[in-house]
């Protein structure tokens, strides 16, 4: 039995922001218990769900910030996974995950990178492998390297760190973090944690780790570029052996068509041509659109910022509402500048367009199933959660050919029939909607072909199993010594 520890900043069911939650929460669960005792290790939140749950365990004292600091530690069992909590009322108490200030972040997340680690003789769990997740944990491989070698409890632990969005780093001023967290000055230079004079706690985990991984192939491969590289691709084509990109999965019995309590009828790949429809026209009724069976529904369920291409949307929607016979549905929150762009469109276009600048998780679930198309042009994804979501309820996507949504959608081809969705490669707006008019030509002119591609869509497993032995083979490579 080997042991295997998550640090992530979030997870489900406790503390959701994305697909980070996604991945902490659902992994765990799936990989196999005979051989693997997989438990996650996550702050205290004030906003934590769940958290009737959770049974104190006990508390110590931490040496962090240049004073003796409260690390409180609780436990919880869901799912048949462990969950472990940081506690510490100042840091933690929140009714928010995170925050845009950004040094009480990198003060909370170093605190809880050290209390982490620390905290494992109290729990009596000595993991093989600490899995660390986003700059959040990036310290977690730093701390275990120079500060907890003098302890045999910890020496011989090997650490993984997963890129989920190399965007978001984890920079602050290098002397105050260097104060903050207590490391010693030579982690401080350029081939460690100092980036162009900051400290960069996502670099730091990136040069200390045994391993690194990203969530999707694609993307492994793009940010050791200079475009996605978000400024260390350098330092990732230096460990590119050491990279790897597993495409992440989706919970299969939260996302289930046949067994979603969300939405009005449930249906499955033998039923869906007269069942899923069925969702498309309550739905219709439920937003206030036209009701009609055989108008296009394309719909968008998304963070609304830049990186999800809306830049592309923002281009050409007019013109494709002004035009086209479809509907979109949105839903979403975000940039201001974007939601008051889908704001508009809804109240100049309200028979064609239907946005909802919220999140409501059962208002997703209805999109996913009522929709015929699903957009997502997104500049770059790592991996993507939502096209994977859409394909299991016969939702077939519409994005652009980059990190995930390149390795997860197969593009329709015409002449062979194959393929689970539509794909266009560069970031150019009429690209985009040339595409969308080429799968409007599909769906209104050969439905048959239409109804061919959701069946292959319907069929294509996106569970966590294909994943889970990826991560296990890497778990028993990074222990067997070589």
């Amino acid at each position: 039995m080997k042991n295997i520890l998550f640090v992530a900043s979030e997870a489900t069911p406790f503390a959701k922001t994305g697909g980070l939650a996604d991945v902490a929460g659902s992994l765990p669960k799936a990989i196999d218990k005979e051989y693997f005792d997989v438990r996650v290790i996550m702050p205290k939140y004030g906003c934590l769900k769940q958290s009737e749950k959770l049974e104190y365990i006990g508390n110590f004292q931490m040496s962090f910030d240049w004073r003796e600091m409260y690390v409180g530690l609780f436990r919880a069992v869901y799912d048949g996974v462990t969950y472990y909590f940081i506690d510490d009322e100042e840091l933690f108490n929140t009714q928010f995950l995170y925050s845009d200030d950004t040094r009480f972040e990198i003060r909370r997340f170093a605190f809880f990178s050290k209390a982490a680690l620390s905290a494992l003789e109290t729990l009596q769990f000595r993991p093989d492998v600490i899995h660390c997740h986003d700059w959040q944990s990036g310290l977690v491989p730093v701390y275990l390297n120079e500060m907890f070698q003098d302890n045999p409890f910890y020496q011989g632990i090997k650490t993984v760190m997963t890129i989920h969005n190399l965007k978001f780093q984890g920079r602050w001023n290098l002397d105050e973090t260097k104060s903050i967290t207590g490391l010693p000055k030579r982690c401080f230079y350029s081939g460690a944690l100092e980036y162009y004079n900051d400290a960069n706690l996502l670099k730091g985990g990136l040069v200390y780790s045994d391993a690194i991984t990203t969530v999707s192939p694609s993307y492994a491969e793009e940010i050791q570029n200079p475009f996605y590289g978000e400024g260390l691709d350098g330092l990732l084509r230096l460990r590119r052996n050491d990279l790897r990109g597993i495409l992440n999965g989706i919970d299969t019995d939260v996302f289930d068509p046949a067994n979603d309590p969300y939405i009005p009828f449930a249906f499955d790949v033998k039923n869906f041509r007269k069942e899923k429809i069925l969702n498309k026209t309550a739905l219709q009724e439920e937003l206030g659109l036209p009701v009609d069976k055989k108008a296009m529904m394309i719909g968008i369920v998304s963070r609304l910022t830049d990186q999800k291409g809306f830049d592309l949307i923002a281009r050409v929607m007019e013109e494709i509402l002004a035009t086209d016979n479809v509907q979109f549905v949105i839903l979403g929150t975000g940039e201001s500048r974007y939601e008051d762009m889908f704001r508009y469109f809804d109240y100049q276009y309200h028979d064609k367009c239907s946005a909802h600048i919220t999140y409501s998780e059962e208002l997703s679930h209805k999109i996913y199933a009522a929709s015929d198309a699903f957009l997502m042009p997104s500049l770059f994804e790592p991996c993507g959660l939502s096209q994977m979501m859409s394909l299991r309820y016969g939702t077939l996507p519409i994005v652009r050919e980059t990190g995930g949504l390149r390795d997860s959608v197969q593009p329709y081809n015409e002449y062979t029939k194959e393929g689970t969705g539509f794909s266009f490669a560069n970031y150019n707006a009429h690209e985009m909607m040339n595409t969308i008019r080429y799968a409007e030509q599909i769906y209104y002119d050969h439905k048959r072909d239409w109804n061919k591609i959701v069946e292959q869509a319907m069929k294509v497993d996106f569970s966590w199993k294909t994943s889970a032995l990826k991560y296990q083979e890497m778990y028993d490579w990074l222990t067997s010594g070589q």
